[in-house]
């Protein structure tokens, strides 16, 4: 037996054990991530928001791979009805929560991110920063599928019962 927290032959087991309400929760989650990433980086079009960069090409996937992963992680946390209620455990929680936020930083608009500007100027933010951007997107989706990874691998591993 593995002693690794993440296995994808269970975390696939785990997807294909989904119910209607696992998917639906995760279909939202990654709705939800795709606008509240999206729109205040105005990668997703919106008429409050703007940026100064225009978007980059790779922006786009980023956000699509970030949006998917996220609302995997996030239908990890319902519960099936059908399994008894185990030890609550927060494995890969936050791994999920700062490959969000990282997201977050790697698709925004480099000249508007105000902590940017005060560290590096306007253009320390476009030599800097903005080439760092994409790598910024890969370590977000890494962290985020090691976070969905870790998750359901524990939705299908045998619980392990305290003896008395």
């Amino acid at each position: 037996m593995s002693s690794s927290p993440r296995s994808w032959r269970r975390a696939g087991a785990a997807l294909r054990a989904w119910r209607t309400r696992q998917w639906t929760v995760a279909g939202v989650g990654a709705l939800a991530t795709a606008i509240l990433v999206g729109a205040p980086t105005d990668v997703v079009p919106n008429p409050l928001f703007g940026r100064s960069v225009p978007v980059q090409w790779w922006n786009y996937p980023a956000l699509v791979v970030t949006a998917v992963l996220a609302g995997i992680v996030l239908s990890t946390y319902v519960r099936r009805p059908s399994v008894p209620s185990g030890p609550r455990t927060r494995d890969g929680g936050r791994l999920g929560a700062a490959g969000g936020v990282l997201s977050f930083f790697a698709v925004g608009c480099p000249v508007c991110n105000k902590l940017v500007l005060v560290l590096l100027g306007a253009s320390g933010a476009l030599s800097y920063w903005a080439p760092l951007q994409p790598l910024l997107a890969l370590v977000s989706a890494g962290l985020l599928t090691d976070a969905a990874l870790r998750r359901l691998s524990l939705q299908t591993a045998c619980p392990v019962t305290a003896s008395a």
